[in-house]
C-alpha cells in the first residue's frame, strides 16, 4: 500500500483530501505546515508527498527543497490556489512531479497521483544485472550469454560517463530496464529520471509535455507549465521509442543536446538546463534517416554511445535462466509454492523462436503458472500458452490489426457498429468487455481480488473501483 503525505494548512482541505486518499486504497499522512511536513518525512518514508504552496511560517517551497534533501528520489506534487506562481513554478523547476490548481478536478489529480507514484517506484528500485534468478526480483536483466554480459559490461563502462545513450533492439527486450541501469549506476542517480514515451503521447501534446509552455501559448494555457526536460533537471530523461518522435520535436531534442537549452511553448528566452538524455528504439534509424524520416544530426547527437541488445532467438542459452527466474517471480506474486518446470516443458521452451523477445517468455510463463494448479509447468501447458496467440500480437502489433471475419468477437462488434447509431457507444463496449476481464481473473483466482488485481496489472484500489462500476459481482450472484 503506498503511503502519501499531505501537507496543507487547511483543515478541511487535508481531512477531504485524506478520506478520498484513503478511499482509493492508500494510507495518508497529514501534516498542517511545512515544519511538520519535514518532521513527517524525518520519521518516515513516504511514496509520494502532496504540498501546498503558500502556508503560515515556512512556505511550501522552503518545505519541498528540505524534503527534497530527506528523500531526493520522493515524488512530489505542489497544490496551489493561484495559477500563475512563480513559486511553483520553481518548485517544478527543482524537481517537483508537477503542480495541480486548486479547486482541482478529481479524476485529474487521481490519475496524476498514479503517474506520480510509478515515476517513484521506477527512481526507487533497483535493477538487478545478472541476479540468481531463484530470487525472481521484478526488476532484473539477466543473461549467461556472452552477448548479455557484453551489454552488463557496456552499462558499466558507460554509467559513470555523461554520454547520451541510445539503447537499441527489438520490443520486449529490456530496453528500459537497460535505461534504468545506466541511470542508477550514473553520478546522477540521487536525481530524477523520468520517462517520456514518443509513441503513448499524441503528436499534439509531446512537445508541451516535454518542453513546457507559457501562459497564453495556446487556448487553455492558463499558467506556465514547466515540463519534463526542466523537471528532470540535474537528473535522466529517457525517451522511449524516438524513432517514431515528430520531425519537427527532434529539431528541438536537437538543439537541446547542443546548446543544453530549450524555449516553452510560447516562451521567447533560452532556458538553460542540464539533463542526460537516454534514447531507446525498436526502429531502424539509418533507414529512417534514409527515408527522411528521421535527422541525421540528431541520430550522431544520440549515438555518442550504442547499446545493443539481442534478441532472445539469438541466445537461446539463456531461456532456461529465464524461465526460472519468471516462475520465482510470478509464484510470488500469485501468492503461490514454484511448483518448478518439467523437462519437457523447458525443450518446448527452447524450440520456439520467441519473436515477442524476452516479454514474451515472461507472458508465457505467466499463463502456464495460472494454469498448472501446483503442479510442475507441463508441455501442455507451455504449448497452451505459446497457441494463445496473444504473446504473437504484442510482438507483432500489425497482427492484431489483420481482419479476420471468421472470429466470432470480430462478428458481433461489427454487428455492433453497424446496427443503429447510439450514443457512448465505445464507452459501453469498453465497460462490457471491461466486466468480462474481471470476471475472468476473479475465477481463476477463486475471488482473490489481490491476485485479480495482479493478474490484470491494476491497483487494488482500481480493480475495486471497476468492480464497482461494472457490477461485477452482482451479475455474479
Amino acid at each position: 500500500m503506498a503511503v502519501i503525505l499531505v501537507v496543507d494548512d487547511d483543515a478541511q482541505l487535508r481531512r477531504s483530501f485524506a478520506k478520498l486518499l484513503q478511499s482509493e486504497g492508500y494510507e495518508v499522512v497529514v501534516a498542517a505546515s511545512g515544519e511538520k511536513g519535514i518532521e513527517a518525512a524525518q520519521s518516515r518514508p513516504f511514496d509520494l508527498a502532496v504540498m501546498d504552496v503558500r502556508m503560515p511560517g515556512m512556505d511550501g517551497l522552503e518545505a519541498f527543497k528540505a524534503i527534497q534533501t530527506i528523500d531526493p528520489k520522493l515524488p512530489v506534487i505542489i497544490m496551489t490556489a493561484y495559477a500563475a506562481t512563480e513559486t511553483a513554478i520553481e518548485a517544478a523547476r527543482c524537481g517537483a512531479f508537477d503542480f495541480v490548481l486548486k479547486p482541482f478536478d478529481i479524476p485529474h489529480v487521481l490519475e496524476l497521483i498514479r503517474q506520480a507514484l510509478a515515476a517513484g517506484r521506477v527512481m526507487r528500485s533497483h535493477v538487478e544485472m545478472d541476479a540468481d534468478p531463484a530470487l525472481g526480483k521484478e526488476d532484473a536483466l539477466l543473461g549467461r550469454s556472452k552477448a548479455m554480459q557484453d551489454v552488463f559490461k557496456a552499462i558499466g563502462r558507460t554509467a559513470p560517463t555523461d554520454a547520451t545513450v541510445l539503447v537499441r533492439g527489438e520490443s520486449g527486450t529490456g530496453k528500459e530496464l537497460v535505461a534504468r541501469a545506466v541511470y542508477q549506476y550514473s553520478q546522477r542517480a540521487e536525481m530524477p529520471f523520468l520517462v517520456i514515451n514518443c509513441v503513448a503521447i499524441p503528436d499534439t501534446l509531446l512537445e508541451s509535455e516535454l518542453f513546457g509552455y507559457e501562459r497564453g501559448a495556446f487556448t487553455g494555457a492558463n499558467a506556465r507549465r514547466v515540463g519534463k526536460v526542466e523537471q528532470a533537471g540535474g537528473g535522466t530523461l529517457f525517451l522511449d521509442e524516438i524513432g517514431d518522435m515528430p520531425q519537427s520535436i527532434q529539431a528541438k531534442i536537437l538543439r537541446l543536446l547542443q546548446e543544453k537549452t530549450i524555449e516553452r511553448l510560447g516562451g521567447r528566452n533560452p532556458v538553460e538546463v542540464d539533463v542526460r538524455i537516454i534514447a531507446a528504439t525498436n526502429r531502424n534509424l539509418e533507414e529512417a534517416i534514409q527515408d527522411g524520416r528521421f535527422r541525421e544530426d540528431l541520430y550522431y547527437r544520440l549515438n555518442v554511445v550504442s547499446l545493443n541488445l539481442p534478441p532472445l532467438r539469438e541466445r537461446l542459452e539463456d531461456v532456461d535462466y529465464l524461465a526460472d527466474h519468471f516462475l520465482a517471480r510470478f509464484s510470488r506474486e500469485l501468492g503461490v509454492v514454484n511448483p518448478g518446470i518439467s523437462e519437457g516443458a523447458r525443450r518446448a521452451l527452447a524450440a520456439h523462436s520467441w519473436p515477442g523477445n524476452v516479454r514474451e517468455l515472461a507472458n508465457v510463463i505467466h499463463k502456464a503458472l495460472i494454469f498448472s494448479r501446483g503442479y510442475p509447468v507441463s508441455t501442455n501447458e507451455i504449448s497452451t500458452a505459446l497457441d494463445d496467440g496473444q504473446s504473437r500480437d504484442e510482438a507483432d502489433p500489425s497482427r492484431a490489426l489483420r481482419t479476420d471475419t471468421t472470429d466470432p468477437l470480430r462478428e458481433w462488434i461489427r454487428s455492433e457498429l453497424t446496427s443503429a447509431p447510439r450514443d457512448n457507444l465505445f464507452e459501453d463496449l469498453r465497460d462490457r468487455f471491461g466486466a468480462v476481464l474481471i470476471e475472468e481473473a476473479l475465477d481463476i483466482t477463486g475471488g482473490n481480488r489481490s491476485q485479480a488485481a495482479r493478474l490484470l496489472g491494476v491497483s487494488r484500489p482500481t480493480l475495486l473501483a471497476r468492480i464497482d462500476k461494472y457490477g461485477v459481482l452482482k451479475r455474479a450472484r
